[in-house]
């Protein structure tokens, strides 16, 4: 029963903050894991930290040092989640929302990792972390007195945590299976069988050769996760602890046709938050054509805008941290918080084409800014994508998918939505002129691994395979 359940993590979270039979190593495993009976172990741990009065970065130091924050990604993230809550509910006047401690919290460990860790070139100035911030405590801006201590203490103090910080970059940044049960009851926007294989793992670094095979599953749209259920589907029934694991948060994704895929037809590619990348083949053209519809617009309609990336330099590339909490703002301020984005991922990435290379750059700078420019080509595709696909949206008027989705195919794709008059013809031109060559190549697998066949390079297959006869526009995420 609850009552019982409650006692029993009571007993276990009091052993665990006592190290009673436990080590340091063992507590963020009972604390982290995906049920309920694991997050009241993790609110009862908690509660035995007394955060009233202090600062974020002074909470952190006291909540690591009690245990080793190790253990699968989103698990080490379930964690954090729970100290963003107790630090709160211990200081309810110090900032606007919990989703405001998450994102100090984020901002503080990544000012850590900049100011103290191994990376080229300068390091983050105050007035860059107080830039980097602007807007994102619940709509307003943080006191700068705030953020100017807590920039101070971290320089003067490294922050000392238990995992790489890679790994922790990681772990802030891939909010996704950790909200996978909690959409169960979600709305439903698409249901069908899917083939799926499995292209590359988080970071984009090639999935291990055994673990690529396709597999065949019942698929469920449901908010912004799609499950993957191997048994028969049967609507009544409770997910299971595969159908959670096999699941994929949708939350600043985008599908895409593999135009450049011709072992099997109608495959389309996935690409997550963490840059995960999918293989997912649908029975028809048409039903390939409406999963690529709805995943992108479900995904343009409720992805929030991204929390700062730790930049101290410009030599020195870490992509923006991606919440998977749904965004707080109207869905007309959203398309405009797209529109704005493209714009300025389209500047961005003029700028960085624009700048002559440095003879004196070396290996590893030149390789930061590789990985800058796909990542920068990938988001203008992402993000015009998501505003034209909203922006049309809008326009139609229609509520429910399956009709704009008809709607859509009726009016000859997105055509339409090039013409809106928030997205500058200007802008929208540089996105025709990307198309393809540039779209397939920031899906691609890092190039020390990327030479297999099946490895996204529009440029050179763009028109081969079953899809001869797909348009860049469909490549790019159209329906």
């Amino acid at each position: 029963g609850t009552k019982a359940d409650l006692q029993a993590a009571k007993r276990l979270a009091k052993r665990l903050y006592s190290l009673d039979g436990f080590r340091k190593s063992d507590v963020a495993r009972h604390l982290g894991k995906n049920n309920d009976f694991s997050q009241m172990v993790a609110e009862e741990y908690l509660s035995n930290f007394n955060f009233t009065g202090l600062t974020i970065d002074q909470s952190l130091r006291m909540f690591l040092s009690q245990f080793a924050l190790i253990g699968e990604t989103q698990e080490r993230e379930r964690v954090l989640a729970q100290f963003s809550r107790r630090y709160r509910q211990c200081n309810p006047e110090s900032v606007a929302t919990e989703d405001s401690v998450h994102t100090l919290t984020c901002a503080v460990m990544l000012l850590n990792s900049d100011l103290h860790g191994n990376n080229v070139g300068k390091r983050m100035s105050s007035s860059q972390f107080i830039t980097n911030l602007e807007g994102l405590n619940d709509g307003k801006n943080f006191p700068k007195e705030l953020l100017k201590t807590l920039y101070s203490s971290i320089k003067n103090e490294k922050l000392q945590w238990t995992i790489d910080e890679e790994d922790l970059r990681q772990s802030l940044s891939e909010l996704t299976e950790v909200r996978t049960d909690s959409q169960a009851d979600g709305e439903l926007y698409k249901s069908g069988f899917l083939v799926r294989k499995v292209h590359a793992d988080p970071d984009g670094k090639r999935t291990p050769r055994g673990k690529r095979g396709w597999k065949s599953f019942y698929a469920t749209l449901k908010g912004l996760v799609l499950y993957l259920q191997k048994d028969e589907f049967r609507a009544e029934r409770e997910l299971s602890e595969d159908d959670v694991k096999n699941a994929v948060s949708v939350h600043h994704s985008l599908a895409m046709r593999a135009a450049d895929y011709s072992k099997r037809p109608n495959v389309f590619y996935l690409r997550t938050a963490d840059w995960r990348v999918f293989l997912l083949q649908a029975p028809t053209p048409e039903q390939m054509q409406s999963w690529i519809t709805r995943i992108n617009v479900v995904a343009a309609m409720f992805s929030a805008p991204p929390f700062p990336a730790a930049i101290g330099s410009q030599k020195r590339f870490t992509r923006p941290l991606l919440p998977g909490s749904n965004t707080k703002l109207t869905q007309e301020e959203q398309v405009k918080s797209h529109e704005n984005r493209f714009r300025a991922v389209s500047s961005e990435l003029a700028e960085l084409s624009a700048a002559t290379p440095d003879r004196k750059v070396k290996g590893r700078e030149l390789e930061e800014q590789k990985l800058r420019q796909e990542y920068l080509e990938f988001e203008k595709t992402r993000y015009g994508t998501y505003a034209m696909l909203l922006r049309a949206k809008l326009a139609s008027g229609d509520e429910d998918l399956t009709a704009f989705e008809s709607r859509l195919f009726d009016d000859g794709g997105l055509q339409r939505a090039h013409s809106s008059p928030t997205l500058p013809q200007d802008a929208a031109a540089g996105k025709e002129k990307m198309r393809g060559t540039k779209t397939s190549k920031s899906l691609k697998v890092p190039s020390s691994s990327s030479s297999r066949p099946g490895a996204a390079e529009g440029n050179r297959k763009k028109n081969g395979g079953n899809n001869r006869q797909a348009e860049p526009q469909k490549q790019e995420a159209a329906p």
